[in-house]
């Protein structure tokens, strides 16, 4: 099957006069089975299709509704802790609604996303140390915390803990259930929280028994794992999001990097639609079920972004050969655990035990 669905109304084909237009309406795409298995397969909504990605749309939404309330003034501004993708979708909120942005990242930021975040007029700081505990993503939500102190005013989305990042997803359901009908399974990488537990709760109301299945990397603490340096950006966590709908998943699946890059790149070949590292962890487990679902199961499967800033990392053969990523097949299943406690994940692992951590185990 070849098929790419656009199934917007008419006026989405018409000129695009302002930026907030270029965002949303992305397309969905038939991803044949990994494998090479005849007949099975997925579809994938394309999120790389925004101008910086998926996360576009909470960047725009959470600006829009803190303006509403008086919490974000007119040209105070936007201060925010960001891996890349974020900060992207700040950079156009902040072109769009006229607020300077001041992003905060870490040495792990590629080349790329820096420099264009700097060419789209934002100013960048990097934190040099990661925290004992709460790693990179912790040392760089103190150093907001200091540039907050300095710059009465300002405003911090703070995508972790903000509910709006939740439902800015709502149009994102709305189209997949226009694009798809009944969706049976929705899979999405888990990062902050917020487009996993977004685009469930809206299409559980369209496609009423639909399954969450959450995609985490090893290392992330967000599913009970213990927390280890990160190979993998975009998905994972050192730190636990309220965002995080945990309720709302019937199983979680861990993945490594070098299984990621391997279904990237598998992607790339076989389907030209590839991505990053949530990319390519997604469509290894969206695969997977597509092989072992009853026949006539929907899968749909959240792509965050395209591959452009992955050219140095996940395409890169000597980045991967370095860190031992480079053409190493996944096994064909999943290992399984019969709770998150139970063992470390230190390669493509499954649990339908999930659980939010408690106070004690964080």
């Amino acid at each position: 099957m070849n098929t790419i669905h656009r199934r917007q109304p008419a006026r989405m084909w018409a000129g695009r006069s302002s930026l907030t237009a270029l965002v949303g309406g992305t397309p969905v795409l038939w991803i044949p089975e990994l494998r090479g298995e005849r007949g099975h397969g997925f579809w994938a909504k394309l999120e790389g299709h925004n101008p910086g990605g998926i996360k576009d749309r909470p960047a725009l939404h959470m600006i829009r509704q803190a303006r509403c309330r008086g919490d974000l003034r007119p040209g105070a501004p936007i201060i925010e802790s960001t891996s890349g993708t974020l900060g992207l979708g700040l950079a156009l909120a902040g072109i769009v609604y006229g607020h300077p942005v001041i992003l905060v990242s870490d040495p792990g930021m590629e080349p790329l996303v820096h420099r264009l975040l700097s060419a789209y007029g934002t100013r960048v700081e990097t934190v040099s140390e990661p925290l004992p505990i709460g790693g990179w993503q912790e040392a760089r939500r103190e150093r907001v915390r200091a540039l907050l102190r300095e710059h009465p005013g300002a405003y911090c989305p703070d995508q972790y803990h903000n509910p709006d990042n939740v439902s800015a997803y709502d149009a994102l359901a709305r189209e997949l259930a226009e694009q798809l009908g009944r969706i049976d399974v929705l899979v999405c990488s888990v990062g902050t929280g917020g487009h996993s537990a977004g685009v469930y709760r809206t299409l559980r109301r369209l496609s009423p028994g639909v399954r969450l299945v959450g995609v985490d990397t090893i290392g992330s603490t967000i599913f009970g794992q213990p927390a280890r340096p990160r190979l993998m950006r975009g998905l994972g966590s050192s730190i636990y999001p309220s965002n995080v709908a945990y309720e709302a998943f019937s199983e979680v699946h861990w993945v490594a990097p070098a299984e990621a890059v391997w279904a990237c790149r598998r992607l790339a070949t076989g389907r030209y639609a590839t991505g990053g590292w949530s990319v390519g962890a997604v469509a290894l487990v969206a695969s997977w079920l597509a092989r072992t679902e009853p026949a006539g199961t929907t899968i749909a499967a959240i792509f965050p972004d395209g591959p452009q800033r992955y050219f140095d990392t996940v395409f890169n053969d000597d980045y991967c050969a370095r860190h031992d990523v480079l053409d190493r097949e996944p096994p064909s299943a999943p290992a399984r655990l019969a709770h998150p406690a139970q063992a470390e994940a230190r390669s493509w692992t499954r649990c339908t035990t999930v659980t939010a951590p408690t106070e004690a185990n964080r």
